[in-house]
Order: structure tokens, then C-alpha cells, then sequence
């Protein structure tokens, strides 16, 4: 005991010389966005010890390490379509099943390009609105599961529709299919000891990724796996917003209906799914996963619509997501309609949002009326006036919680997947999003959301100037978190 008293007595007798040697570190050697070293500079200099600490938990950065091991052959496999697909690109010889894509080819290539993300366009998408359907379908593939079942979640509870999948996935096992399940260790931190331990006792294998208070992660809470995805056989695919909990199909009173969107694919884009889940793995499991045929089948054509799996995060040389949100915004000629619960755009996108908006095209963003995360939820609102001047119209979602992370672009293209437009999901969170070029998706996604503004309130520039001061305090503080929220 005594040495941790000596060692927080030693912390406390040297915390200037902590606090220098910290601020040097974020100056010199992090080359961090000069806005977010100013303010752990601030926080440093006004706090001294407890910027120390919130530092640790929230401000270390992970870019420049190594994370996920990739075997050079099986990079290969991914890379020659790459170079091929460029190839047709640049030579305009790359036949698309919808005529209009080709209006927004450049998008298809910075995709290629950034994150090598494939174009297939053999693809079927059922979208789910709410959570009560995306759960009946998801329990119904995994009950048509043949060879086996990748599961990775952001969150799960320890609720009733967590069980139930949990019980359905430990069933599959029990039947020999190869069953893996990756959830994170901070969106996992309430999920009781021994969970899992039916599913792993018939054979199924479960994996955190980042377990809070490691010793690799520290105390760091930043970096977290927002994913939310399913593999099938390599045949079937979920991506979206939906975490699994009850909250999600309703349950909540705080929340009550949870308004979200999760697509179901089947055709070769479930490819680039099932790579992500695998690089995942590896990182999260201490138990080797090796690429085989098996996790790459060949798939028979299920439809028309044509996809990119785009992954982010802090290990990326790219803000792929980020940017792909951007160039969608930069190209839009008549809308960009948005849907997210956390509204924390950086310099570039709200530049974007705003010359869009000046432009004429019609851009419409939906967020919650009711904070889960409070100091995101202020510093969300703190963004609309600027974009309100613009011609950017804004609404808050009266129907229950708005989870959606969407945005739809002129009348082809489209994203849905897991990544919130802010900061944190832009830079910390690792994030996946399908990005769908399809006539059909992008009408059913507009439609949905057109029902949607039936339950919202739109923020008109006037409603904006008559906020009190107390609501003007808590936007501008949280503002100045932003970078770090």
C-alpha cells in the first residue's frame, strides 16, 4: 500500500513538471488539429492534476500505432480488384447497372482510392426503420445460419433481447457452426460476469475489444468499436445503427421509440463486412483467424444496387467516412437530407453544409429533441444558427429518440452504417457505413424520412434568437468541448 501512496505523493509534488512535459508532448510530437491542442493546453494550464487525468482518459492518441495485423497475400486479394476497378474508372469502361451512377463516379473512386472499398453492384438491401423488425430479421437469419455466424456490436445489455440472441447464437454452436462475437469493452462495461459463458462452453467464442482498464488501453475511454454489424456465411449482412438491448425496440421510458435505420444485405458487398469483422478479430481475440475461402463464398447475383463498405478510425491513413460524407455534401445539385443523434461538425463539413445551403440545394438536418449525452446534445444545438443564416434547415425529431445516422444525396446516392456526424465518430470511434448507389434505396430512405418531419419541430431562425441565456451558456461551454466530446 505503501508505494501507492508514495507514487500519488510523488504525482502531486511534480504535477507542474507533468503538466510541462504533457504540453510539450501535445505541441511538439502529436501534430494534433491546432484547435484541439489549444484546448488541452487550457485545460492543462487551468486545471492542473485534473487535466492530467481527464488527459489520460480522454486525449491520448492512437493514429500512428499499428493495429490490425494484415498478411500481405491476403491484402493482395483486395488490392488487385482495387487496381482493376480503377483501371475501368479512369479508362471509362466500368459498365454500371444504374445508368445515373456514373453522375457520381468520382465518389466511387475516392472511395477506392482512400480506403480501397470495392464497388459490387449484384446487391440486394432490405432496410429496417425500427428496432422491433431489424431484431425479427436478424434472429431469423441466424436460425438459417449453415456454416457460421460473425457478430460484432458496439453495445449489448444484459436485457431480454440480448438473451435471446445470445441463446439463439449458443444454440447455432451447439450445432457446430463456428460462432464469433466481438462487442466493446466500454459499450459492454454493465454486461454481467459469465454472459457469455453457455455460448462459450457449446463452442462459441467471444471477444472485447479495448477492455476497459487493460493494461494496453489504460484508462482511455476514447477509441471505442462503434460498429454494429453481422456476417452470414459470408452470403448475408447487417449494418446499421442498431446496438442490441431492449431500449432499441422501445423499451426505454426515458427514450421511448427509437427511431433508427439498419440495412440487411445480401451479394458480394457482404466481402467487405466480413473483412472488417475479420481485421477486428484479430485485434480483439487472442485467438488467430486465418482468411479462407470459406469467409469469402461465391455469391450468385441477389440484386442491382450497387455498394462500398467504407471503415474508419483511428488507425486509418483516411477520414474515409468523414470524407465521404463531404464530397456527398460537395456534389449534392438539388438535396442532402441528414439524419444523426450528435451534430458536431468540424470546420470542413460545416463549410460544406453552408456553401450548400447558399447554393440552393436543400439541405435538411434531423436531430433528437431529447439529449442522451447532454454536453454533446448542447453543443450540437450551438451549430444550427451559422447554419440556419445559410439556408439550412433544421428539425427536431418529436417521435422518440432519433438514432438514424443517414444521409441521402440528390436521387442515387445514399449512406447508412454507424457513424454520427461528429467529431468523435469522424476521429476516435472505429466506424462503418455502407454507401449505396441506388435510385430505389434513396427514394425509400427520402420517403421515411419525409414521414419522419410529420413528428418534428423545425427550428426556424426566430425560434433560434429567442433561446435564454441559460441555454446560450450551456451551448457555448459545450462548444468549447467539442473537439474532445
Amino acid at each position: 500500500m505503501n508505494y501507492v501512496v508514495d507514487a500519488l505523493k510523488w504525482i502531486v509534488d511534480n504535477i507542474l513538471l507533468i503538466n510541462i512535459l504533457l504540453a510539450i508532448l501535445l505541441v511538439f510530437f502529436e501534430r494534433r488539429n491546432p484547435t484541439i491542442t489549444w484546448l488541452w493546453l487550457m485545460i492543462l494550464f487551468f486545471l492542473p492534476g485534473i487535466g492530467f487525468l481527464i488527459y489520460l482518459f480522454l486525449g491520448q492518441d492512437l493514429r500512428k500505432k499499428k493495429m490490425f495485423k494484415i498478411k500481405e497475400e491476403e491484402d493482395a486479394y483486395f488490392k488487385d480488384i482495387v487496381a482493376t476497378q480503377e483501371k475501368f474508372i479512369e479508362k471509362n469502361e466500368f459498365n454500371y447497372n444504374e445508368p445515373k451512377v456514373v453522375e457520381y463516379e468520382d465518389i466511387i473512386q475516392f472511395h477506392l482510392m482512400s480506403n480501397e472499398s470495392i464497388y459490387t453492384q449484384d446487391n440486394d438491401v432490405e432496410l429496417f426503420f425500427s428496432g422491433l423488425d431489424k431484431f425479427n430479421s436478424l434472429l431469423k437469419s441466424i436460425e438459417n445460419a449453415k456454416e457460421y455466424i460473425h457478430m460484432e456490436y458496439y453495445i449489448i445489455r444484459s436485457d431480454t433481447i440480448s438473451t435471446q440472441i445470445v441463446k439463439e447464437l449458443t444454440k447455432k454452436a451447439k450445432e457446430g457452426l463456428e460462432v464469433k462475437l466481438i462487442y466493446d469493452g466500454m459499450g459492454g462495461r454493465t454486461l454481467p460476469r459469465g454472459f457469455f459463458k453457455e455460448l462459450i462452453k457449446a463452442g462459441g467464442e467471444v471477444a472485447c475489444f479495448f477492455p476497459p482498464f487493460s493494461p494496453y488501453l489504460s484508462i482511455r475511454i476514447n477509441y471505442r468499436n462503434h460498429r454494429k454489424i453481422c456476417i452470414i456465411d459470408g452470403k448475408v449482412g447487417y449494418v446499421g445503427g442498431f446496438n442490441i438491448g431492449d431500449e432499441y425496440i422501445g423499451y426505454s421510458k426515458k427514450f421511448g421509440y427509437w427511431r433508427d435505420t439498419h440495412a440487411k444485405i445480401r451479394g458480394s458487398a457482404v466481402k467487405g463486412l466480413q473483412w472488417r469483422f475479420l481485421l477486428d478479430w484479430r485485434f480483439a481475440s487472442s485467438t488467430e483467424i486465418e482468411v479462407s475461402e470459406k469467409y469469402f463464398p461465391k455469391i450468385l447475383a441477389q440484386g442491382e444496387t450497387g455498394i462500398q463498405i467504407v471503415s474508419s478510425g483511428p488507425d486509418s491513413k483516411w477520414t474515409s467516412i468523414k470524407d465521404g460524407y463531404l464530397k456527398m455534401i460537395i456534389n449534392a445539385r438539388s438535396k442532402v437530407y441528414i439524419q444523426t443523434p450528435y451534430f458536431i461538425p468540424d470546420d470542413s463539413i460545416l463549410e460544406a453544409l453552408k456553401i450548400a445551403g447558399l447554393s440552393g440545394v436543400d439541405v435538411r438536418v434531423i436531430i433528437p429533441s431529447k439529449p442522451d449525452h447532454p454536453f454533446v446534445y448542447w453543443a450540437s444545438l450551438s451549430y444550427i444558427g451559422e447554419l440556419l443564416q445559410a439556408g439550412v434547415k433544421f428539425y427536431t425529431y418529436q417521435g422518440g429518440f432519433m438514432h438514424s445516422k443517414v444521409i441521402v444525396m440528390d436521387n442515387v446516392v445514399s449512406s447508412v452504417g454507424t457513424a454520427n456526424l461528429d467529431i468523435r465518430s469522424f476521429k476516435l470511434n472505429f466506424e462503418v457505413n455502407a454507401f449505396i448507389y441506388d435510385e430505389k434505396i434513396n427514394r425509400e430512405i427520402t420517403e421515411k424520412i419525409y414521414e419522419d418531419l410529420k413528428n418534428c419541430r423545425e427550428v426556424t431562425i426566430e425560434k433560434y434568437r429567442k433561446r435564454s441565456f441559460i441555454v446560450k451558456f450551456k451551448e457555448s461551454v459545450s462548444r468549447l468541448l467539442s473537439p474532445i466530446l
